[in-house]
């Protein structure tokens, strides 16, 4: 059974437009479009540019439609973010992005209505500033003129869905990344929400991963010269979608998605509310992904970008390979200390944690990747040995997503964790969204046929601890 999805992924830095085709053996992809995702700044706020966003959207419908066009459409992104739409249907403003300072002291403000303990029974999400929640209470106190305007609040895989399609609902797996939702039920936490004086008609209808959301509107397929597919549903979330091209064939496994962030975890069939450094995240089937959240290579990330305005353009390759040169294992720090979370001079921030602290710092490009690469690894094997004690499972590392192509990072894994590790797909997030969709099409029968479908797919390149 051929078939032609297009999967759109929206990372937090850049995205893309992917033609997947599928021969009812393996999933080929083509990348058609890629297109840069910057946050905009202004007046203290930092948004993310939504409008722009859907434009590259639309390009990626296009460019697929050149190439012979395609079955169905599914869209990922990044957690937590939403718009607000009020009663006509209009969007309030731009979503504002989860790395502005708005939320900084919103947990504590939260705290004071419904006790910590009690949110994490209810919802079982880890603690971050940039939860759902805590950015829906902060619309509630000091932006109440949107708060009563609006109708629905949408997650944006949800909103470019909206645009495509109307329909206002909300993905299980995005929902489920904003600690108001109950893992158990999968449906929105009812009394923590009244607990908290929301008003429950803002909550959209919440629907399965591999449901459709509808046809390309009229107006959308005039526009674009494009005939109606559906638009379905996915795993909207991104590491949800990259959890479903986990090519094992086991259920006992464990995952490090590797991007922007790193999300460390396994796949349970029922949620764990033992220790609130760990997630339940709803997957694919309304399995729970059950996994921690580290700041992963948005440290990197933002590095190369101040030693680029630094006039050091180097490419990542390069920037590894300078860190190869330096003694490993020297500098160590907590890549999950708030200050990385936001953009700003990273390799000075680096610097100040061990200074800071009156330790020795890093030096040099080759020092400071070398610490971040090497403290990334170690986060790995201290997140790894919570997850054996919490879970009793201990196997096989499966990375995948584009950091992989960080060897240096897969070799360190290896050699922190004393496990085997097995890379790829880099492309984790596509093939997921494709996958889904071709479950819903019934191209494929489901989630365990998937995976193998995958393995069948991709080539894994198998590290081993030193």
């Amino acid at each position: 059974m051929n078939k032609r999805v297009l999967a759109l992924d929206f990372g937090a830095t850049s995205g893309r437009a992917m033609l997947c085709s599928f021969d009812g053996n393996k999933i080929d992809i083509e990348e058609l479009h890629r297109f840069d995702n910057s946050p905009v700044q202004i007046n203290g706020v930092l948004y993310w540019d939504i409008l722009r966003l859907y434009h590259e959207l639309k390009t990626g419908i296009v460019k697929a439609k050149l190439k012979g066009g395609f079955d169905s459409i599914g869209i990922d992104t990044w957690g937590v973010d939403f718009a607000l739409i009020d009663e006509n249907g209009k969007m309030l403003s731009n979503p504002v992005h989860y790395r502005d300072r708005r939320t900084e002291r919103m947990q504590e403000e939260v705290f004071k209505i419904v006790p910590k303990d009690e949110i994490y029974a209810t919802t079982g999400i880890q603690f971050l500033d940039f939860n759902t929640i805590y950015q829906l209470m902060y619309v509630k106190k000091y932006c109440p003129q949107d708060y009563e305007r609006a109708d629905k609040f949408i997650m944006v895989p949800d909103l470019f869905a909206y645009f495509l399609t109307g329909a206002k609902v909300c993905e299980r797996t995005i929902a489920s990344t904003g600690q108001l939702v109950d893992p158990r039920t999968g449906d929105w936490a009812w009394g923590l929400i009244d607990k908290l004086g929301l008003k429950r008609s803002l909550f959209p209808e919440i629907v399965d991963s591999g449901s459709t959301y509808g046809m390309l509107s009229r107006e959308v397929c005039e526009e674009l010269q494009v005939e109606p597919v559906p638009v379905i549903a996915v795993c909207c979330h991104d590491t949800a979608s990259a959890v479903v091209s986990v090519p094992s064939t086991e259920n006992n496994f464990e995952y490090i998605s590797c991007g922007t962030w790193s999300l460390l975890g396994t796949e349970l069939n029922k949620p764990l509310f033992s220790c609130p450094d760990y997630t339940n995240e709803i997957g694919h089937d309304r399995t729970i992904r059950y996994l921690q959240n580290i700041m992963g290579l948005w440290i990197i990330n933002e590095s190369k970008r101040t030693w680029d305005k630094q006039g050091h353009s180097l490419g990542y390759g390069e920037i590894a390979a300078l860190a190869e040169k330096e003694e490993g294992g020297k500098f160590i720090f907590d890549v999950n200390d708030d200050e990385f979370m936001y953009p700003g001079d990273m390799p000075e921030k680096v610097r100040k944690w061990f200074i800071s602290r009156n330790l020795p710092a890093p030096e040099g490009i080759g020092q400071i990747a070398r610490s971040i690469y090497d403290s990334i690894a170690e986060c790995y094997r201290v997140a790894t040995d919570g997850l054996v004690k919490l879970t009793g499972k201990k196997s096989a590392i499966h990375m995948i997503g584009g950091g992989i192509n960080a060897t240096l990072l897969c070799r360190l894994t290896a050699s922190a964790t004393k496990l085997p590790v097995y890379a790829g797909p880099s492309e984790a997030t596509v093939i997921g969204n494709a996958a889904v969709q071709l479950i819903a099409l019934k191209a494929i029968k489901d989630l365990s046929a998937a995976r193998k479908i995958v393995k069948n797919s991709v080539e894994l390149k198998e590290y081993l601890p030193e």
